[in-house]
């Protein structure tokens, strides 16, 4: 398959407590992978479907989120 893209594991990593809900990263997430929860917290919604584009830890301006990617 030529010009495949390798596969990738990603992972993200929350510190909810740090978290202000500013919503920041919901607007910026392409995939909708995070949401604000009842407390107004972001939380990985749609794990599975992040494809770590990295901008929610770009634009985080608490540093609450981590992207971790892993070409396999």
């Amino acid at each position: 398959m030529a010009g495949a893209a390798a596969p990738k594991v990603v992972r993200l990593e929350v510190q909810r407590n740090w978290c202000k809900g500013c919503g920041i990263c919901v607007a910026l997430c392409p995939k909708e992978v995070l949401k604000l929860d009842e407390f107004g917290k972001v939380t990985v919604a749609e794990p599975a479907a992040c494809i770590g584009c990295g901008r929610c830890e770009d634009h985080c301006p608490d540093f609450v989120i981590s992207v971790e990617v892993e070409e396999k």
